[in-house]
């Protein structure tokens, strides 16, 4: 028996290769390329999907408003910009076990009152769904099952049930006959989604894929992947804890970076409705090191309690350690700290935290970051009662963030009365019950801190 020819396949970018070598020379990515089984010529398997389309003008396509089918789940709604699309083909990731087949057996239960849908499971038998959905007190006798992973007999079903909304778990498990490779490959992996999302297009079924991540919280399989779907959910969360977010990277129906927050519970995921109360801590009295701040994700305006420990060092390097923030960003604010504001913190261990597992990547975070700093090295408490946001830069101004006065009016709904913000933020109206101080300068603002 003849030997299969082995290529390499760069799992970023899908560029093949005859031999392996460390960079993949099509998008200069490293430790990309990883052997697969070349795939025998067996002529083109898109000339019946193909679609005669004429060249026009931009100014002749009617542009039309898309309507939105709300899933029952507000939150999961919220991150997909309203609701699912016609034709969507969406991508969800997460940790193993973190809730993503729960959320969407939850979001196909509701669905299924009111709509034809299908449960495609490749790591699942059909009795192990039926009995997650008796354990969440699911109405899923609607919803229909199958379990099956080659590729071939999922496109006939779904050509003969017609379901409106399909979910795939996963798409790593998935298998087309047209070729060799083992599933979950990288040609595998492109091949049935390539195929499931010109299904999706034809007849208008929303496809929602789940998934698997590498160890680096990416997800597994080629870049491609992602560029092929309209949708790119991540499901993030601690195991430790109960809460858990979901979060969009890619919509081509909606805006990026929402965030729907969850809590698991022994009914399912359940939504919350006031997440900033999750990122806030409930002190007895003032402490110090402790700074609000209101931070933006998508549309939302959130507040976040940011935390600061500086100690002592006893090393000849002090350490800085940061979770949920940026730790190259932490040595840059504290070298403007110490050239701007003349506070020193060379000689000390700096830790900062992000209350309650979130991620926050946006500079306005730089000015609470600084003041929880200099609160903790004083060991002088801030007010209970203030906010701050701003970004901080390398000559030590304060610079100004997007959606401001938003931010302001969360934080005043939620019972602060103070607010610190950059000069370019401050609002033209005043605001009810709550007194803002813009700042221009770091000094200015670690000046006001000190009283």
């Amino acid at each position: 028996m003849a030997k299969s020819k082995s290529l390499y396949t760069c799992t970023e970018c899908g560029g093949q290769m005859p031999k392996w070598q460390g960079q993949c020379p099509h998008c200069m990515a490293w430790n990309t390329l990883v052997e697969t089984v070349a795939e025998t010529s067996a002529g083109s398997r898109y000339n019946a999907l193909s679609v005669t389309s004429k060249v026009q003008s931009l100014a002749e396509v009617e542009a039309q408003e898309v309507p939105r089918e709300p899933t029952g789940i507000a939150e999961f709604d919220r991150v997909l910009g309203g609701g699912l699309v016609q034709g969507a083909v969406i991508l969800i990731g997460g940790d193993p076990g973190i809730g993503k087949s729960t959320l969407l057996l939850q979001a196909l239960s509701h669905l299924s009152q009111r709509h034809n849908v299908l449960y495609v499971s490749g790591e699942e038998s059909a009795q192990q769904i039926a009995s997650r959905a008796k354990r969440l007190a699911l109405e899923a006798r609607a919803v229909h099952l199958l379990a099956e992973i080659s590729l071939e007999r999922i496109l006939a079903t779904l050509s003969s049930q017609k379901p409106e909304v399909a979910v795939i778990d996963s798409i790593q498990t998935l298998y087309s006959e047209a070729l060799q490779s083992a599933p979950g490959s990288v040609a595998q992996v492109r091949e049935c989604a390539a195929q499931l999302t010109r299904f999706a297009k034809q007849s208008g079924t929303i496809i929602i894929l789940v998934g698997h991540v590498t160890k680096e919280g990416a997800l597994a399989g080629p870049r491609v992947l992602e560029h092929i779907v309209d949708t790119v959910l991540y499901f993030e969360g601690d195991s430790n804890s109960s809460f858990r977010l979901v979060r969009a990277f890619k919509n081509r129906f909606g805006a990026v970076n929402e965030l729907g927050v969850f809590a698991m519970t022994e009914k399912g995921l359940r939504e919350v409705s006031n997440p900033s109360a999750l990122f806030l801590s409930h002190h007895g009295q003032d402490v110090a090191g402790s700074c609000i701040m209101v931070t933006q994700e998508g549309t939302r305006p959130l507040l976040v309690e940011i935390q600061a420990l500086v100690d002592e060092a006893h090393a000849p390097n002090p350490r800085r350690l940061s979770v949920g923030l940026e730790q190259n960003r932490l040595a840059m604010l504290l070298a403007v700290l110490h050239r701007h504001a003349g506070v020193a913190c060379f000689d000390q261990d700096v830790f900062v935290n992000a209350v309650g597992g979130v991620k926050i990547t946006e500079p306005a975070a730089d000015l609470s970051v600084l003041l929880a700093i200099v609160s903790s090295l004083r060991n002088k408490p801030l007010p209970s009662k203030l906010v701050v946001f701003g970004e901080v830069g390398l000559a030590g101004e304060i610079r100004p963030v997007q959606r401001g006065l938003e931010r302001l009016r969360e934080a005043a709904k939620l019972g602060f009365t103070h607010a610190i913000v950059p000069h370019a933020n401050q609002p033209k109206h005043a605001i009810s019950g709550m007194e803002i101080t813009p700042v221009e300068r770091l000094e200015q603002a670690i000046a006001f801190c000190r009283g």
